[in-house]
C-alpha cells in the first residue's frame, strides 16, 4: 500500500476529504490508502451475510453496516472500512459516519487485502475492547475463520467449511448454513503450485 498524502493528516482532516472524495481511503496513523473497488464474489458473499444478519438482528438494539461504513480503532489511530459490521451499543449512535465500539466485524478476502486482513488490521481491531468476534471470509474457498474473544483476551479460532454444514457467529447468537452464505457465488479460481 502506497499512502496518498505527503504530510500526516489528523482525523478530523481525514474525516473532512472522505466526506468530499468519491473514493474511500482508509486511514492509519496519519497516511490514507486508496479503496480498490471489489469483485463480484466479494460483493456476493458480504451481501448474502447483510440479508442474513439484517433480519436475525432485527427489532433489537443492533445495527448492521456493510461496506461504506468506517470502524474507528482510537487506541491504533485508525479508520477502516470493514466489509460488515455489527454494533449492538448506543454510544454508536453518536457517530454518523464511522462506529467506534463493533461487537463483530467481517473481512471479505481478496488477493490484495488478504495478508493485512490477516496481519496488521486485525491486530488493530483486538484494540477495540467491545469487539467479541472477527470473521474472515474466503472468496477461493468456502471457508469462515471466527477468531472469538475469550474472558482471557485470547483469540480462538474456529473454521468453518461446507462439511460444517452450518457457521455460527456465537457474539451474535446467529447459525445459518455454509450454502446460504455463499448463495450464487463462483469461488475465485485458485492458483496451481508449482511442481
Amino acid at each position: 500500500m502506497v499512502a496518498l498524502s505527503q504530510s500526516p493528516l489528523t482525523p478530523d482532516e481525514y474525516l473532512q476529504l472522505e466526506t468530499e472524495s468519491v473514493t474511500k481511503h482508509e486511514y492509519m496513523n496519519g497516511d490514507v490508502y486508496a479503496m480498490a473497488g471489489a469483485s463480484d464474489v466479494h460483493v456476493t458473499i458480504a451481501g448474502n451475510l447483510f440479508a442474513l444478519l439484517r433480519n436475525h438482528v432485527r427489532g433489537s438494539a443492533c445495527r448492521v453496516y456493510i461496506s461504506d461504513m468506517k470502524a474507528r480503532v482510537e487506541a491504533r489511530n485508525c479508520f477502516y472500512y470493514p466489509d460488515l459490521m455489527v454494533t449492538c451499543d448506543e454510544r454508536d449512535r453518536e457517530t454518523s459516519t464511522y462506529k467506534r465500539f463493533p461487537k463483530l466485524i467481517v473481512e471479505v478476502l481478496s488477493d490484495s487485502t488478504e495478508a493485512f486482513d490477516r496481519g496488521d488490521k486485525f491486530t488493530a481491531y483486538q484494540a477495540l475492547d467491545t469487539l467479541e468476534e472477527y470473521v474472515i471470509i474466503n472468496t477461493r474457498h468456502q471457508r469462515v475463520e471466527c477468531f472469538r474473544r475469550t474472558p482471557e483476551n485470547l483469540w480462538l479460532l474456529q473454521t468453518y467449511t461446507p462439511e460444517s454444514e452450518i457457521f455460527e457467529l456465537k457474539s451474535l447468537a446467529f447459525e445459518d448454513e455454509i450454502a446460504a452464505l455463499y448463495e450464487d457465488v463462483e469461488l475465485e479460481p485458485t492458483s496451481t503450485p508449482p511442481n
